[in-house]
């Protein structure tokens, strides 16, 4: 990468994967060799975690660097707040060109059922909806709403709708690829929020490309779904199929930086928003609200794939510290030369990578909204989550009061099978732990709540 000029930063994020769905984070099958030679060039952070599984909850996070009791926005169809400062805002003050393509999901605001108060689900965005974005724009708020695995449309940034017909992924890579045959002049920040592989609400199914079926038949299930059931047995070979297309997608954006002399001093950031139970998890005890695939504390849900590849990014290192996407939007700021200190959460990813954070605190923090009021704290040993009894987690985004939940002892249960949540040989270990998720909520929502048995 060239020293000389600032580099231009691509954010592809997709919806729903799981880690494990990618070579380099163990997946057997040929799925994701794009990015598995990104893997190789950049860093991969095999224990990276969401910080909020829910769709919008986590994408306002990363547009405003903030959790989501902060913003309001704790649950879908809660508008990103009008007049707060967004990554889109601080990286255009600091000269670049911002072009976003595909899910928004931040501009219609309502109940999470019936008829929503604000609803730009199926049109345009108006410009004062988009979180400060002024360039190229070729985006729906629920994309999902708007198009299924294929054909569908999008909004222009003149708020004009663009039809596309064939496989979704393709055709959003599609814009993404026009724009940057536009070689922008100016270094560019370029989201490409993809909806794959998230299933399409209204079919109740995932859609990989025709044929995945077939093509994927022979997988091995993650073990937590082999143990625990769900629908993946109907499910997961589409779901992979809609990954495969995701990373020849990728190869197709990385073939687009190198033919416009781009690739060199460009910084890629791929990610996802959360993972999928695939319908395992949501038959909790303590369900108070509801979920379908992505609302709950487990690794299935949490973990997600994490590669950077560019820049500092570079020598095929592998972080195995936990670290939470809630960094992401510090990170791609203080790439673009923006130090935000603690107006925004999290850390630059870059100072883990070199070795700069000595004191940090190896675990994450996690707010779990609609299936429950929730919170929990992921460490490399265990995973410890409460929540709020009686309170429905799509009505409200805290609590006074929390009670055990989960505890799981990853050394001898890394599927998190069985909680050990009440078992007396536990008790130091949940005192110590709920101490610590005590600290985080204090620090992160300015909060002391009370923690029960």
């Amino acid at each position: 990468m060239s020293n000389t000029s600032r580099p231009n930063i691509l954010f592809f994020f997709t919806d729903q994967q799981r880690a494990d769905t990618c070579g380099c984070f163990g997946q057997k099958l040929n799925i994701t060799p794009n990015l598995d030679a990104l893997a190789k060039e950049g860093v991969k952070f095999t224990h990276a975690f969401t910080p909020q599984p829910v769709c919008g909850p986590c994408r306002a996070l990363f547009q405003t660097g903030q959790y989501p009791t902060e913003t309001g926005c704790f649950r879908n169809n809660v508008m990103l707040p009008l007049h707060t400062k967004t990554l889109a805002h601080y990286i255009e003050a600091a000269g670049y060109e911002t072009a976003y393509v595909g899910k928004w999901h931040l501009a219609s605001d309502g109940g999470l059922e019936g008829k929503l108060a604000v609803d730009h689900t199926v049109t345009a965005i108006p410009r004062a909806y988009r979180g400060g974005y002024t360039g190229y724009w070729r985006a729906a708020d629920v994309l999902e709403f708007t198009s299924h695995g294929y054909d569908g449309y999008v909004f222009d940034e003149n708020d004009n709708r663009v039809d596309f017909v064939g496989y979704r992924a393709d055709c959003i890579t599609d814009f993404a690829l026009e724009y940057l045959d536009q070689k922008p002049e100016k270094p560019f920040f370029m989201t490409i929020s993809h909806i794959e592989p998230h299933h399409q609400n209204d079919h109740k199914h995932y859609e990989g490309p025709k044929g995945s079926k077939e093509r994927f038949a022979q997988y091995d299930p993650p073990e937590d779904l082999k143990a625990l059931g769900g629908d993946y047995r109907e499910e997961y070979p589409d779901y992979l199929g809609a990954c495969a297309s995701l990373d020849e997608n990728l190869g197709r954006i990385v073939a687009k930086l190198k033919e416009k002399g781009l690739y060199e001093n460009t910084v890629i950031v791929y990610a996802s928003d959360h993972g999928s139970h695939f319908k395992t998890r949501n038959k909790d005890s303590h369900l108070n609200g509801g979920d379908d695939y992505k609302r709950s504390c487990h690794d299935a849900c949490l973990r997600i794939p994490l590669v950077i590849s560019g820049g500092g990014f570079q020598g095929g290192l592998t972080v195995d510290e936990i670290v939470s996407t809630a960094s992401l939007p510090k990170t791609i700021l203080a790439l673009a030369g923006v130090e935000v200190g603690d107006q925004m959460i999290g850390e630059n990813l870059l100072d883990v990578v070199q070795g700069k954070t000595p004191d940090r605190w190896n675990e994450a923090f996690a707010q779990i909204s609609e299936s429950r009021v929730g919170r929990c704290i992921r460490t490399p040993e265990y995973l410890y989550a409460i929540y709020a009894p009686g309170i429905d987690g799509g009505e409200k985004a805290s609590s006074d009061l929390y009670a055990d939940d989960f505890l799981y002892d990853m050394t001898v249960d890394p599927y998190q099978l069985n909680n050990v949540v009440g078992e007396e040989a536990y008790r130091q270990v949940k005192k110590e732990l709920r101490a610590r998720l005590l600290n985080w909520i204090q620090r992160e929502e300015h909060a002391s709540p009370v923690i029960i048995d």
